[in-house]
């Protein structure tokens, strides 16, 4: 797609009408006096929360925002393949892709060896390596991702919108309540002209603070960011810009002689580009704000980085000017480490609350989603009576040690990247860029074995699903009707867990097939986990949802001829389920069995959970492992 050509317009571009592309946004009237989960913080943290919740219309969820109206512009724009495998849990990737900026080659350029102060290119290299994803690394106005956050969470069950011009005043939570009661109390000050001075008062069952850096929430429970202190000064722009800089769509890393370093983002639209743009080294305790930059300071330093090549600035869309501090808490949530065992988290953080980054890894807008993609299917899983409430220790001890990780990674790669003048080293930066691929995909995440990730004791039955990693998607065709689809697509933002069983050698509908066993087992065992979690009257698939991969070619399979649960009748007639069983896509010569490294004369099951990540690989016939995967947590069904 082309757009923005006479001028940046925020908003829908498909829509021909500028004034209309933007739609209202925003709840009106006083916020509820109870809510099961108040989110503070209208960013991509906070959305991606709401709109995870609204899936569930028996939570009652409120979000408040300080500012008074949606973003419109600025900010983050990296999209990690990781983070587009996240959206088709929402089914808006594809939206995504259409509008975004892919990201396929990034170019280095380094001080010409001549001498003088031009500069010249020093390598090329493909952005992702092949058969990471299948989705590409783009580039979207975080605005756009609100908007699309924002239309799954009206159009959904729960039908949720934000509350505009609200700071919150303070948290106060009863440490006498019970794990039902409203426990925390929030007080709000309104900043709309026309309520301007009244304070409402939010009483809810657990509050998750997604308000940023300067995070109210984090302090209300006694949470500190530590680490590096801001040493360097940068200057990020959006701009529509004239230049004969011929990498200009491409994502460029420039290191000059004298003036540091710039990093070339092409965005959305094809004339539209974002500059980020090393200006000072600041000194102990400085502030950037104490330097007053202004928007000619980081143009005229571009342009110097850019010699021989000239850049003439149209249009600046938004500019700000940054510093580069990595920085995160101990702890993600209100317990205290030694009072774990005896305590359940009510209070939770997220995003720049709990962790900072460089925008140049592109880590900040996509780790933030992806914590409360893991917190937010456990806060419903608590909150339908799924999960025993032990199950919300893992969010800290699992985003934490994440966090930690990429902050390291960040740190290393904003080091490199603000290399001192002359001193950077070119290939050394090409390097760590290709060799650290996977941190800036969002493919790098691996959790320890826990309470929800097992101790990978059978790996071998299938290497290419790595226990404590996301799900890695791989073609499959749906038996019942020959249509290619990727299997991981089936995951959805639903809560509910996978169960996803690979067939061994055989006829899978014979009566003595390891399959036909497995099924029989979680069909009618009383120790089968889908049994006993599954709510009487709901479909059998309501919590865990069960499917099959066969070695097979579709032609060559019976579908009547397999078991029951794999084709469940659901619904209030009944209806068959026909999209529980797949077939590798020989035809292609895409067999996941080979691309997955799936043990062909076993098989296998690969449990994943709500978020994605493979949570157990397991033996076909090892129903006691899985039911006691299920029991640490999970409360049977009522």
């Amino acid at each position: 797609m082309q757009f923005h050509l006479n001028g940046f317009q925020p908003g829908d571009p498909e829509i021909a009408d500028p004034a209309q592309r933007l739609h209202p946004s925003g709840a009106a009237g006083t916020l509820p006096e109870k809510v099961d989960v108040l989110i503070v913080g209208c960013g991509p943290a906070g959305l991606n929360l709401a709109a995870q919740l609204s899936q569930f219309p028996g939570i009652k969820t409120c979000i408040v925002e300080q500012k008074p109206d949606r973003l419109l512009l600025g900010q983050a724009d990296g999209i990690a393949c990781r983070t587009m495998e996240m959206f088709n849990a929402y089914e808006f990737a594809d939206r995504v892709m259409k509008e975004a900026c892919w990201i396929n080659e990034t170019t280095f350029w380094k001080p010409d060896d001549a001498g003088n102060e031009n500069i010249v290119r020093s390598g090329r290299v493909q952005d992702v390596e092949d058969g990471l994803s299948e989705f590409p690394h783009v580039v979207l106005n975080q605005a756009r991702v609100h908007d699309f956050f924002l239309d799954v969470m009206r159009r959904s069950a729960g039908k949720i919108e934000p509350h505009y011009a609200r700071r919150l005043l303070d948290l106060r939570t009863d440490p006498v309540a019970g794990i039902g009661d409203h426990a925390v109390t929030a007080r709000f000050d309104r900043l709309d002209d026309a309520h301007k001075g009244n304070v409402e008062t939010v009483k809810a069952r657990y509050v998750v603070g997604c308000d940023g850096a300067r995070s109210t929430v984090r302090k209300s429970i006694g949470r500190e960011l530590q680490g590096d202190s801001a040493n360097h000064a940068w200057g990020v722009m959006d701009v529509l810009a004239v230049t004969d800089f011929p990498d200009i769509r491409c994502k460029s890393l420039i290191q000059s002689a004298r003036d540091g370093s710039l990093l070339v983002i092409p965005r959305e639209g094809g004339y539209l580009v974002r500059i980020y743009v090393e200006l000072a080294k600041l000194d102990v305790g400085e502030r950037v704000a104490e330097r007053n930059i202004t928007a000619a300071d980081v143009i005229a330093k571009a342009q110097r980085i850019l010699k021989p090549y000239t850049l003439d600035v149209k249009e600046i869309a938004w500019w700000s000017v940054y510093e580069i501090g990595q920085r995160i808490c101990d702890k993600f949530d209100d317990v205290p480490e030694a009072e774990t065992a005896k305590r359940l988290p009510r209070v939770f953080i997220a995003g720049d609350a709990c962790h900072t980054h460089s925008p140049k890894a592109g880590q900040g807008m996509n780790v933030s989603m992806q914590d409360t993609f893991n917190l937010g299917w456990k806060l419903a899983a608590v909150l339908t009576k799924r999960c025993a409430p032990h199950l919300l220790h893992s969010y800290s001890a699992e985003r934490q040690t994440i966090a930690k990780e990429l902050i390291d990674f960040d740190r290393e790669w904003a080091a490199i990247l603000a290399s001192a003048k002359g001193q950077a080293d070119p290939a050394k930066t090409q390097d760590y860029f290709v060799r650290h691929g996977r941190y800036t995909a969002g493919t790098a995440t691996h959790y320890r074995p826990s309470l929800l990730t097992g101790e990978a004791s059978h790996q071998h039955l299938a290497r290419g699903f790595a226990v404590g990693t996301r799900f890695h998607s791989a073609p499959a065709i749906r038996l019942s009707d020959a249509k290619p689809v990727h299997l991981g697509h089936i995951v959805k933002a639903d809560g509910r867990f996978r169960i996803f069983a690979f067939a061994g050698a055989g006829d899978p509908a014979a009566k003595d097939s390891a399959i036909r066993a497995l099924c029989d087992f979680l069909g009618e065992a009383r120790e089968s986990p889908v049994r006993r979690y599954t709510p009487g009257g709901a479909d059998i698939d309501a919590v865990i949802d069960v499917r099959a991969v066969f070695q097979q070619g579709h032609g060559e399979l019976a579908i009547e001829a397999m078991p029951s649960l794999l084709l469940p009748r659901k619904g209030r007639y009944g209806l068959l389920d026909y999209e529980k069983m797949f077939c590798p896509d020989l035809k292609s010569g895409q067999d996941i069995f080979a691309m997955r490294g799936v043990d062909r004369s076993k098989g296998c099951m690969v449990v994943v959970r709500p978020d994605q990540y493979v949570a157990e690989v397991l033996p076909l016939d090892g129903y006691a492992q899985l039911a006691a995967y299920f029991d640490g947590f999970m409360l049977q069904a009522g």
